[in-house]
């Protein structure tokens, strides 16, 4: 697949069961029209997709309907997925391998769950060489304190030389 970008979108465990804790994910809707656009704007630029997809024994077993991705979710054929059973979607995956062969050296991330495998995905792709971007208003989680934790993460991230944009403002060009 040819990239002419040589950025690659990340949208990390977009995943049905994550929608349905007792705490709903802080800003759903919102989160999904962000990502939805992302994913139409690399479209557009010929940038790859990757939908990263967490596997685990508790509620994200894979192959079963929690595990899915969200509906509102659709890939496309040229689509890359991924499985991981680490945070880091770079631990334990093919994920450096892939981008280096398409020629990536920038990720925009996205996706669940701010304090987990979003900002370990972040910090995977920094050690690893990676210009890293990532959308402050698509990542989100279910936590009681989810918007004071999105904003403690974009900032402690800022400190880590990620960068942060809103998704509006992303370009794939």
């Amino acid at each position: 697949m040819e990239n002419p970008t040589h950025t690659a979108l990340l949208v990390i465990d977009v995943q049905k069961s994550l929608f349905e804790k007792s705490h709903p994910v802080h800003n759903s809707d919102q989160l999904l029209d962000n990502i939805i656009d992302l994913v139409a704007k690399a479209h557009a630029a010929g940038g790859p997709v990757f939908y990263i997809q967490h596997c685990d024994q508790r509620d994200l077993a894979r192959d079963t309907a929690g595990w899915q991705l969200h509906p509102r979710l659709q890939p496309l054929e040229q689509d890359i997925h991924l499985f991981k059973e680490k945070s880091n979607s770079f631990e334990g995956t093919d994920l450096d391998e892939k981008l280096k062969s398409l020629g990536v050296t920038s990720v925009v991330v996205t996706g669940l769950v701010t304090h987990g495998c979003v900002k370990n995905g972040c910090l995977g792709a920094k050690e690893l060489g990676y210009k890293v971007t990532l959308a402050e208003d698509a990542h989100s989680n279910f936590s009681a304190k989810a918007g004071q934790m999105i904003e403690e993460w974009n900032e402690k991230l800022r400190l880590e030389k990620i960068e942060l944009k809103p998704a509006a403002e992303i370009s794939f060009n």
